[in-house]
This record gives C-alpha cells, sequence and structure tokens, in this order.
C-alpha cells in the first residue's frame, strides 16, 4: 500500500510539475559531489568536511546540476553551498521543495519534491531535515546561501529548497542577498576574465541556538570567491548574524580559520600563493567602497539611513500582522490538505470496497460457469459410457445363449454319431479278428512242434550219456 501511494505521489509530481528539481544525495561510493563537481574549481570540493551527518546533495532542475551543497543533518541546516554566477534574475518565483532521501533514504522519490505533497509517505519526515513548518510564526524566514537573484530561469528555480536555506531574520536576509549581489556584480565579475570560471563558496556556520529545538540559525554567514583564471584570485567575505550591517573582508586563509579544523576551500590557482596581487587589490577597493556606499549608491543610502528608523518601526508594528496572516495562511493550506486526503482515504476505501465485491462476483460467476462447463462436458461422456456397457451386456448374453445352446445340441449328436458307426466299425473288425486267430492257432502248432523236437532231443542226449558212462572202454576197443 505505502508503494503504491509513493507511486502515485511521483506520477503527480512528473505530471503537475515536470520540471521539478531533482536534489541527488550523492553516494559515499562516488566521487566528491559527482556530477556536480563542476561547481569547484578543479573539480575537488572543499577538504575537512568529515563528519557523518554531513550529506553531499547535487541539486539539479530538469535533469541538469545547478549547484551543490553539504547539509548537516545534524543541524538541519547547509554547510555550505557551491554553485556559479549565471546572470541577474528578472523575476522570482518561489516553489520551496525539500529532500526526502535525507529522512527516508528507503522512500524510493530520488528526486526533490514539495513538502506537501510527501506529508504521510516519506518515515520520519523532518528527522534530519528542516520544514516549512519549522519556520512558521518563529520570526524567522528560510534564508538562501545560493542566492536566487544571482540566477535566473532554471538556475534560480534550483535554489528554492530547504536544503539550501537557513533561519535569517527578515531584514538580515535581506542584507545578505544584497551584499552578496552588489559583491558579486559589481567587485567579482568585473575582475575575472570570464565569468564560467568564478567559482563562488557561500556557506554558515550553525550557533547554539535552535529554532523550536530542531534548526540551527548560523552565527557567522560567509563568502568564498575564487577565479580560476591565468591572473586568478580568492577572496573571503564575513557577515555576522548578530549586526546585518557587517560585511568584513578577509583571505581565503583567514576565513579557513574560523570554520571547522582541517578545512581547506580552495587548491590551486584559488590557493593563495599563485595570486595576483593586483587583481586582490582591485576586489578589495571595490569591496570597501560597496561597504561603504560609495558605489554608484551614496545618495540612496543617505536616504535608507534617515528612513530606516521609520522602516523598522513599521516593521515592528507590521510583523506580529505579517506572521499571524501567514499562521493563518498556513493552517488553511494545512485543512485543505487534510480535507483532500479525507476525501482521498474515503474514494480509496469505497473504491476498495466496490472493487472487493466486483472480484468476489466475478469469481463466483467464473466458478459457476466453469461447474456447468465440467456439467455439460461430462454429460456426453456419460451418455456415451451407458451405451457401451449396455452393448457389452447385449453381446454378453447372446455369448451365454449360443454358449448354452451348442451345449445342449452337443450331447444328442455325439451319441447318435457313436451308435451309427458302431456296425461299420464291428464290421471292420472281422478280418483283424480272423488273422489274429490264424495267428495264434499257427504259433501255438508252430510251438507244439518245437517242444516235441526238443523233447526228443533231450531224450537222445540222456541216452548217449547213459551209454557213454556204463560201457566198458575195452570193449569200444575191440
Amino acid at each position: 500500500q505505502r508503494t503504491m501511494k509513493t507511486s502515485i505521489v511521483v506520477l503527480l509530481c512528473v505530471s503537475v510539475f515536470p520540471g521539478f528539481s531533482q536534489g541527488r544525495v550523492v553516494g559515499e561510493d562516488e566521487s566528491g559531489f559527482a556530477e556536480c563537481n563542476v561547481f569547484f574549481p578543479g573539480q575537488i570540493p572543499p577538504e575537512g568536511f568529515t563528519e557523518q551527518f554531513h550529506v553531499k546533495i547535487c541539486q539539479q532542475y530538469n535533469k541538469e546540476p545547478r549547484f551543490a551543497t553539504l547539509y548537516s543533518t545534524k543541524d538541519k541546516i547547509p554547510l555550505y553551498s557551491a554553485f556559479k554566477y549565471t546572470k541577474p534574475a528578472q523575476n522570482e518565483e518561489e516553489k520551496w521543495l525539500l529532500e526526502p532521501q535525507i529522512d527516508d533514504p528507503e522512500n524510493g522519490l530520488p528526486e526533490m519534491v514539495h513538502e506537501a505533497d510527501v506529508i504521510g509517505t516519506v518515515a520520519n519526515l523532518g528527522a534530519n531535515q528542516a520544514l516549512t513548518s519549522d519556520y512558521v510564526g518563529t520570526g524567522y524566514e528560510r534564508g538562501l546561501l545560493n542566492p536566487s537573484l544571482l540566477h535566473e530561469e532554471d538556475f534560480q528555480m534550483a535554489t528554492y529548497t530547504l536544503t539550501n536555506a537557513v533561519p535569517l531574520s527578515p531584514c538580515l536576509s535581506k542584507s545578505w542577498h544584497r551584499d552578496i549581489r552588489r559583491v558579486v556584480e559589481q567587485a567579482l565579475i568585473p575582475h575575472c576574465s570570464k565569468k564560467d570560471h568564478l567559482y563562488l563558496l557561500a556557506g554558515a556556520v550553525p550557533s547554539t541556538v535552535r529554532v523550536r529545538g530542531k534548526v540551527a540559525v548560523p552565527e557567522t554567514l560567509w563568502l568564498a570567491a575564487c577565479c580560476d583564471a591565468s591572473e586568478g584570485w580568492s577572496l573571503g567575505l564575513v557577515k555576522k548574524t548578530n549586526d546585518e550591517n557587517s560585511l568584513a573582508d578577509l583571505t581565503v586563509g583567514q576565513l579557513e580559520k574560523q570554520l571547522l579544523a582541517g578545512v581547506h576551500l580552495f587548491k590551486g590557482i584559488c590557493g593563495e600563493e599563485n595570486q595576483s596581487q593586483g587583481k586582490t587589490k582591485a576586489i578589495l577597493q571595490a569591496v570597501s567602497q560597496i561597504r561603504s556606499g560609495e558605489e554608484g549608491g551614496t545618495s540612496d543610502n543617505q536616504e535608507t539611513k534617515e528612513s530606516g528608523l521609520v522602516r523598522k518601526v513599521a516593521g515592528i508594528i507590521a510583523t506580529p500582522f505579517i506572521k499571524l496572516l501567514e499562521l493563518l495562511i498556513y493552517v488553511f493550506v494545512e485543512l485543505v490538505k487534510l480535507v483532500f486526503y479525507f476525501l482521498w482515504l474515503v474514494i480509496k476505501r469505497v473504491g476498495g470496497t466496490l472493487l472487493d465485491g466486483v472480484c468476489s462476483l466475478w469469481s463466483g460467476v467464473v466458478s459457476y460457469l466453469k461447474a456447468i462447463s465440467m456439467v455439460l462436458i461430462s454429460i456426453p461422456y456419460d451418455v456415451g459410457r451407458v451405451i457401451i456397457n449396455i452393448f457389452l451386456g447385449f453381446l454378453q448374453i447372446v455369448q451365454d445363449v449360443a454358449s448354452l445352446t451348442y451345449r445342449i445340441l452337443s450331447i444328442p449328436l455325439g451319441f447318435i454319431l457313436h451308435l451309427a458307426a458302431f456296425p461299420y466299425q464291428s464290421l471292420c473288425a472281422i478280418p483283424s479278428v480272423l488273422q489274429d486267430l490264424a495267428m495264434g492257432l499257427g504259433g501255438t502248432f508252430s510251438l507244439l512242434i518245437e517242444a516235441t523236437a526238443t523233447l526228443l532231443h533231450a531224450f537222445y542226449y540222456l541216452a548217449g550219456h547213459i551209454v557213454k558212462r556204463f560201457v566198458p572202454k575195452g570193449s569200444s576197443d575191440d
């Protein structure tokens, strides 16, 4: 169910906002900021930001990289955003987005979406990043580290993400953006031979002050610039958040010492060893003129100073009403979202019930048709089987009748045949009998003759033997 809902949200975002931002969280196995390395000189990001709660984000819009951000999930603000100057914005249209992967890496949403579109679909939403609700009614606004007024079109739209925003007071936010714009356009761009070779890093140093106990308020805002050209240079600027009119220039090395230990922002030509001293001096002079109000706007600044107290008083009076209006608008938007969510839930439940009923009805119809089909198919089979059984029974009856008839008829017929054959067999046997009698009589007569001869021979032998025994041998000699 959750996967289906997430897919629906993605489809809605794609259809309603076809050019929405893509804030891709860079994986640990990727080098630097992946395709967003182009926003760093030599494609080498700053070193020294190695905490586990530091998340690298490649900010994209319309499938193109626009700038890079290092985000702190602990402080819930960006530590820096790396970008290039395009050209001044003609208009500003705010459409705030957030990065769902920071709170829920397994949500299946690889791109930035509007906060209202992911409520209820992203687990732990707001656990690792700031939300719009964290700013409402606090006196702080979402101040952009990478100012939108330095860009136009797609580059400008990409800046309106909560991963590029820090809590700033309205006056400080306007002062920061005004100073950055003036410095970039009046001091940095004119002294870099190619605009595309100007690399900018805008960052914040988090303090212990938390908005709603969650989002860190920066104690310092800083800007580091580098012209990676033949006559290269680098520069650092720092603004203390407790003084909106402050703007101190310093070297990149001095700026690095105010950040985390071991931090190195630039390398190569942007380092301090091979810089053009003439260019650096000219840039510092231009920055000083901007700071003192000597660059084409002295009269305007004087008028601003004269009316500053009035604006501050008016701002103090109007701020509660503005915040109340923001709160009412926020409550109204939340109510509208709640109503739409409730309607969606009702439609989902009703649709689910109807779908289950239709599925059950269809299953019953299919089962009924299947049973009828089986019965209709079995009828011809059963009829054929009955017919075959009847035919086999009839053949068995015919066989039994024929066998019985044969047995009845076979008894007198054999007797008659034997009786008729008796005279013939008797007459035929007479010659054989006579022959046997003749042979028997002849044998008997022959036997008598042989016995008589044998007896005579015996008497003759006996008489001879007696004569030889008793007659003297002498008389036989005479």
